[in-house]
């Protein structure tokens, strides 16, 4: 699981753009090891639609869809906004101290590199206060193309102080015991990701798979 770790990351970060050839030959001796764990690593990658095999042809780094990003975002707003009121019901005062120890440390952050691992953690730990850390498994299964739609985002189009601050609104109205605020702070949070995409497109096409283009067909002639 490591070489699916460090691909994968390599591919969230932007490292590997899409569109790259991914070499195995190289991915191997770059992470010093066999061909045949890059091979099961790119597989696992695969079934998440962060890489295509083309036969004959190579795998290559799949390129952001639109459509992909917004139903992983779907799914990942429905599962952390329904565990908010056992997170609240669950949560202690040494969790609400972590929290804001976490929160401190993101606030100190300034790369994106600093940011999202806390950032990450923040969700994760939200969901493992509830009683619901399994379900951060089926988050990330579904996220791949969101993690690099906000990873990119984290360049530049919402800065890591918004999405840090965002945060301590939720955590704080948590603690108030002001769920519906609570929910409210974490939804819009989520959908952030759906206004970046806009704005990333727009300035990055290259990123981005082109729409399809309708087959165009010849009409019959109408029966008279």
């Amino acid at each position: 699981m490591m070489a699916y770790a460090q691909i994968r990351e390599r591919i969230i970060s932007g490292e590997d753009a899409p569109g790259t050839l991914l070499s195995e030959n190289e991915l191997a001796h770059h992470l010093g090891t066999s061909r045949q764990p890059i091979r099961e690593a790119l597989m696992l990658i695969a079934q998440e639609g962060l890489v295509e095999v083309r036969p004959q042809s190579g795998t290559y780094v799949t390129y952001l869809d639109p459509d992909i990003v917004a139903q992983a975002q779907f799914i990942r707003e429905a599962i952390e906004v329904a565990s908010l009121a056992d997170c609240a019901r669950n949560i202690t005062p040494e969790n609400a101290a972590a929290l804001y120890e976490l929160l401190d440390r993101q606030d100190t952050c300034t790369t994106r590199e600093e940011f999202y691992p806390l950032d990450e953690d923040f969700h994760r730990t939200l969901l493992a206060i509830a009683g619901h850390e399994t379900a951060w498994a089926t988050v990330s299964n579904a996220k791949g193309h969101l993690d690099r739609a906000r990873y990119l985002g984290l360049s530049g189009y919402r800065g890591i102080t918004e999405y840090a601050a965002d945060h301590r609104r939720v955590l704080d109205a948590i603690l108030a015991g002001d769920l519906s605020a609570a929910e409210d702070g974490l939804r819009s949070h989520l959908r952030f990701i759906l206004d970046d995409v806009a704005s990333m497109r727009a300035a990055r096409p290259d990123l981005f798979s082109a729409p399809a283009v309708p087959e165009r067909r010849t009409g019959r002639p109408a029966r008279v």
